[in-house]
């Protein structure tokens, strides 16, 4: 059949083949996301238009974020849009994609009431300024090494209207910060440099590796910030980092050693030692 008189349907089952030949892990639910990306329609809509022939172009632009997609490229590089938390936010190759444990911390965080937030490390901003989303009276500021991540947050600032509350600077760490905070976030970079060979494609050869690996042990991050988190900490202040699941130990002897107080380890949905939270005296 010729491409131009494929269905939506036939299309999608062929894409679904194709990706699952490439090893990917679910290759159904890709196809689906990106030709609705590629007809410009609801991923609910789908379903209600998968007898339609597909006109030649949006065809062929399916066809080709599946070859891409086959490489393992994200599908959210691919559509330039990531869920987080029941908003969709801008992502790049410049900034960590947005991921469901994260929002353990984003839990965590709107657990008790803050008025100021500083995020180290922001990349797309999804942390900040979904804790601003959801806190209409708060405001923060985001810091991150990359300035073209800060540019994405930027951006998904303006998308979410919060850039009125939300300062994103470029910074090393504290470097650029000079106010304190009742609530500091972060998800720094914490896998290890050994362990970045057994990542996935999808991530070792796309995500930045800056937002993903300190190049050392994965723990350095977390000496850097509580280091010198105290002076920019209100008393009473929080802070909450995000870790891998074999850091716990670790990054909570890191926040003792800090001086912070009531320690804990918070385990995602999964049962999994995701979330750090300490407090200044």
């Amino acid at each position: 059949m010729a491409r131009s008189l494929q269905t939506v349907s036939q299309a999608m089952m062929a894409a679904t083949g194709q990706l699952r030949q490439a090893g990917l892990a679910d290759p159904a639910r890709d196809a689906r996301r990106l030709m609705a990306h590629a007809a410009g329609v609801d991923l609910s809509r789908l379903t209600l238009i998968s007898q339609d022939r597909l006109e030649t172009d949006v065809l062929n632009l399916f066809q080709a974020l599946i070859d891409r997609r086959a490489l393992s490229e994200p599908v959210s590089h691919l559509t330039g849009r990531r869920a987080f938390y029941g908003r969709d936010f801008d992502v790049t190759s410049d900034v960590l994609d947005p991921r469901p444990e994260t929002e353990t911390l984003i839990e965590a965080a709107l657990a008790e009431p803050f008025s100021r937030v500083l995020d180290l490390g922001c990349g797309s901003g999804c942390i900040l300024l979904t804790l601003l989303a959801e806190r209409t009276g708060a405001v923060g500021q985001g810091v991150d090494l990359s300035m073209a991540a800060c540019e994405v947050a930027h951006r998904n600032a303006r998308g979410l209207g919060v850039s009125d509350r939300a300062i994103i600077t470029q910074s090393d760490w504290f470097d650029r910060v000079s106010e304190k905070f009742d609530l500091i976030v972060s998800n720094p970079p914490y896998i290890a440099a050994n362990e970045m060979d057994g990542l996935s494609d999808d991530v070792r050869l796309y995500e930045p590796h800056l937002a993903l690996t300190d190049g050392d042990d994965g723990l350095s991050c977390y000496r850097a910030i509580t280091k010198d988190v105290a002076p920019y900490l209100e008393s009473n202040g929080r802070l909450i980092v995000e870790i891998g699941p074999t850091q716990g130990k670790s990054v909570t002897q890191m926040f003792f050693k800090a001086g912070l107080k009531h320690v804990q380890v918070i385990p995602d949905l999964d049962g999994r030692d995701r979330i750090v939270l300490g407090r200044k005296p």
